[in-house]
């Protein structure tokens, strides 16, 4: 598993060269493990690609340089022509006509482990903190880290991952992942800000628990669910925080009605529990501790497989499983094949008839009987013939 990010194309023609696209190179180069020089087997070796290589070959990285282009066996005699950039790793391609692909990918992975993907085993609760720029994300975790309790152990940071830091609180042991603000599609193609995008990702795949901070001020608008769906597919257990609530003027009711605009709009996160604070005052700061190990723990919950069946089999009993055609859909049997997040296998007769509605009430039924707040829960749909 690995992050590929492409980059934009480098033209010393171009006025901004010096700066914006010099510092998008640095800062792709820095972010990377290896690099992919992809070059036109058409055409000969140009200005641009000599100043690519001199980048290239200051930065000390893997390099390999893909010959593009190469579709027609003849055309591939060509490729000697590219060790003039002096790099070991040469590879004739064809992106359109994908010739070669393979070859690339095999020298890309060549020396990944499994070691680079695991992280290390602790008693430690990770959790980042992920939303648009300027919600106060970096302002929490100061206001966190204040806490009277907190014993703070710095983390080295890199260039290569948004900032993390170690604390203690109540004896227990935490890391809080700042990232950088999460901007709209549209705003960081091919800009400085897609690297951010990359580290905030990163940081969601490390954690245990995401917190998804907005501004109470601005509400939830359509890119908040963008974000949330990156913490969602990764299978992160989510909190949403409402900082600046200070700032929020309010009336009876307030609340209460605030948080169903967040349902509303958040559809599919009714399940995340909500806490309003401020950051700044400090209001409610201590409350996310409880929080955060509580969805936590929903995520690593295992249930036992007896208990799970009763629970399934006294939802079937009172809502019947849905017909098509006279065929009616059978629940067998269910069983537990994962924790975070917690993930169930139901087996029936027909894939076909079990329906997205069922399905979303049977997730419904496992979550009133167990406590699994804040974390989100798959089902996988097995077919077994009843007879096996």
């Amino acid at each position: 598993k690995f992050h590929l990010i492409d980059t934009g194309g480098i033209d010393v023609s171009e006025e901004d060269f010096n700066n914006e696209i010099i510092i998008q190179a640095n800062i792709a180069i820095e972010e990377a493990d290896i690099i992919v020089f992809v070059v036109n087997g058409l055409e000969e070796l140009n200005q641009n690609d000599f100043i690519i290589r001199d980048i290239l070959m200051k930065s000390g990285k893997k390099v390999l340089v893909a010959v593009n282009k190469l579709d027609n066996p003849k055309r591939e005699e060509n490729i000697y022509n590219y060790y003039e950039l002096g790099f070991e790793d040469v590879l004739p391609i064809s992106g359109e006509h994908s010739l070669g692909l393979s070859d690339l990918l095999d020298k890309i992975t060549e020396n990944f482990t499994e070691n680079n993907m695991e992280e290390e085993k602790d008693d430690r609760i990770k959790f980042c903190l992920i939303g648009r720029p300027n919600v106060g994300k970096s302002s929490l975790v100061n206001a966190l880290l204040n806490e009277e309790k907190v014993i703070v152990s710095p983390i080295a940071g890199t260039t290569r991952d948004a900032i993390d830091t170690e604390f203690t609180y109540n004896q227990k042991k935490y890391v809080a992942i700042d990232t950088a603000g999460i901007r709209k599609s549209g705003k960081i193609f091919e800009r400085i800000e897609k690297y951010s995008v990359l580290r905030s990702m990163k940081a969601i795949e490390r954690s245990d628990v995401c917190l998804l901070v907005i501004n109470a001020e601005e509400g939830i608008i359509e890119h908040d669910k963008h974000i949330a769906s990156y913490a969602l597919e990764e299978g992160k257990p989510i909190i949403i925080v409402v900082n600046k609530w200070d700032e929020y003027e309010k009336e009876t009711g307030t609340l209460e009605n605030y948080k169903k605009q967040v349902y509303n709009k958040l559809s599919y996160l009714t399940y995340a529990p909500i806490i309003f604070i401020s950051a700044k005052t400090g209001q409610r700061v201590d409350k996310l501790f409880g929080m955060i190990n509580k969805v936590a723990n929903s995520n690593s919950l295992r249930i036992p497989t007896a208990t799970l069946n009763q629970v399934i089999n006294e939802a079937i009993a009172v809502v019947q499983p849905p017909t098509d055609k006279g065929k009616r859909l059978k629940i067998l049997y269910a069983t537990q094949a994962q924790t975070k997040p917690p993930t169930f296998v139901i087996f029936v007769n027909n894939k076909e008839l079990f329906h997205f509605s069922y399905e979303r009430y049977l997730v419904n039924q496992i979550r009133s009987n167990f406590d699994l707040e804040g974390t989100p829960v798959r089902i996988i749909s097995r077919e077994k013939r009843e007879d096996k």
